[in-house]
């Protein structure tokens, strides 16, 4: 027996603007245009670097949520596009142990149309390593280490607050020049990774599933007004633990919502469950 088709999505034919100058759209056009029937009109006339970088140099205002807004509506404004996304990265110490560096990805999708906001997200680890050095081979080691030239690099002199700087190294005669530069100020030499898109493979992959969990949330429906984007919006905690029955931490129910009619309803994602005691209060204080 045929399984049946999907229902018709209500961005078939619709344009989604994209503001970006650094590749994104080469993970998620694949991911949403045949799932919706949209198409990602690409606009590249806006140096995205206006509104923030990551080596620095401009700071980023707001949220990272806030941000991603302001490029979306650029983007829309010059494209004449009542649809937007946009792409926006961080990157940070890890949420459980503070160790490592972590990637939260966000790709925020905004439809004038029905007045809605919907944010795909993913988060997990995302590599932003940095090298101080006085030679050659150190800087060699740090590049294999990375898996450059995939893993483009930057370079400065001194440290990493100095504003002389060289992005998107992406060959080896353009690492051993920057090094050579940036070297003969001191002898000191600041590298780290390149974090914009196209420059870190790790962080492009991140964003395809950010996409992914966009498409998840436009394919569900609100069962109040039909709108796109009803999802899971918050975590309700207290799921009894397994020893002493005590509420825990551990999530027990999901709050979801729609971004248009506002409804609200809470539904339980661990019926039948019990927490870990190591996760309880009362057992492991």
């Amino acid at each position: 027996m045929t399984a049946a088709a999907p229902p018709p999505s209500i961005y078939a034919g619709r344009r989604f603007a994209l503001l970006t100058r650094h590749g994104k759209e080469r993970v998620i056009a694949p991911v949403l245009e045949p799932a919706l029937g949209c198409r990602i009109d690409l606009v590249t006339d806006y140096d995205t670097d206006q509104l923030g970088t990551f080596t620095r140099e401009i700071p980023r205002l707001g949220t990272q949520i806030e941000a991603a807004r302001r490029k979306a509506r650029i983007g829309m404004e010059r494209a004449g596009t009542d649809c937007g996304l946009a792409s926006e990265g961080s990157f940070g110490p890890d949420p459980f142990t503070g160790m490592f560096s972590w990637n939260v990805e966000v790709l925020l999708f905004i439809d004038d149309r029905l007045a809605i906001e919907v944010c795909g997200v993913f988060q997990g680890a995302g590599r932003s390593d940095h090298l101080r050095a006085t030679e050659w081979p150190e800087v060699e080691a740090f590049a294999r280490a990375a898996g450059f030239p995939l893993q483009h690099l930057v370079v400065r002199p001194r440290h990493e607050h100095d504003g002389r700087i060289r992005k998107g190294i992406a060959t080896w005669p353009d690492l051993r020049a920057a090094f050579a530069w940036a070297q003969a100020d001191d002898g000191k030499v600041f590298v780290e990774f390149d974090l914009r898109a196209h420059a870190h493979p790790e962080r492009m992959e991140n964003i395809r599933r950010a996409a992914e969990d966009l498409l998840v949330k436009l394919q569900s429906v609100c069962p109040a007004c039909g709108a796109p984007g009803y999802a899971a919006l918050e975590r309700v905690p207290g799921l009894p633990c397994a020893a002493c029955g005590a509420p825990t931490r551990a999530t027990r129910a999901e709050i979801w919502g729609c971004p248009r009619c506002g409804r609200r309803e809470e539904r339980d994602c661990a019926s039948g469950l019990a927490a870990d005691p190591g996760r309880c209060d009362r057992c492991n204080p």
